[in-house]
C-alpha cells in the first residue's frame, strides 16, 4: 500500500529518485520506509521496492514457536559495521524499540549494518552510499534513537 500511495502522486517518486540517486543527497528510511528501499517486498502478494538496496522484505518466521509475531518492543542491536557513521557512539548491545512483522533479508551482508536476535538474525539497520534505513523506530528509542538520528543530520557520505 506504501508503495502503492507513493507511486499515486504523479512525480513524487521520480522527484525522489533524482535527489537520492542523481544527486545523493541522504536518504534515512524508517520502518516501512526502509523496507520500501528492498528490490521487492513479499507482503499480500509481490511488490517492486525502490530497488536502491538489494533484498526482499519477507514474513518475520521465528526458530522459537514462542516468540510472537509482530516483533513488538524492545530489542539489543548488534552491529555488523560498528565504523558506519550513522552508528558513531551507539555500541552493540544498546536497545531500539521494534514494531513489525516483515524484514528486510539484505542481498549483499555488506549492507546490513546491524541487527537483532529474535528467533534469528532480523536485520535493524541497513545502508549503502548515501541511503539508509532503520526497521526499529528511532523516535521511539530514546538516547540510541537520538544517536542515530543526530548522526544522520551530521552524516555526510
Amino acid at each position: 500500500a506504501c508503495r502503492a500511495a507513493l507511486g499515486g502522486h504523479r512525480g513524487l517518486f521520480e522527484a525522489i529518485d533524482e535527489a537520492v540517486r542523481h544527486r545523493a543527497v541522504p536518504f534515512l528510511g524508517i520502518c516501512v520506509g526502509m523496507q520500501m528501499l528492498a528490490s521487492v517486498g513479499r507482503e499480500y502478494r509481490d511488490t517492486p521496492g525502490l530497488d536502491w538496496i538489494g533484498g526482499e522484505v519477507v514474513r518475520i518466521a521465528p526458530a522459537d514457536a514462542g516468540l510472537k509475531v509482530p516483533h513488538m518492543g524492545w530489542n539489543d542491536l548488534v552491529l555488523d559495521c560498528p565504523a558506519h557513521p550513522l552508528l558513531d557512539g551507539i555500541r552493540t548491545g544498546d536497545h531500539a524499540y521494534f514494531v513489525h512483522s516483515y524484514h528486510f533479508r539484505v542481498a549483499d551482508p555488506a549492507d546490513r549494518l546491524a541487527h537483532v536476535d529474535y528467533g534469528g538474525p532480523i536485520t535493524a539497520i541497513v545502508g549503502r552510499g548515501t541511503v539508509a534505513g532503520t526497521q526499529f523506530h528511532p523516535e521511539k528509542s530514546q538516547t540510541t534513537g537520538l544517536r542515530l538520528i543526530a548522526n544522520f543530520l551530521r552524516w555526510r557520505p
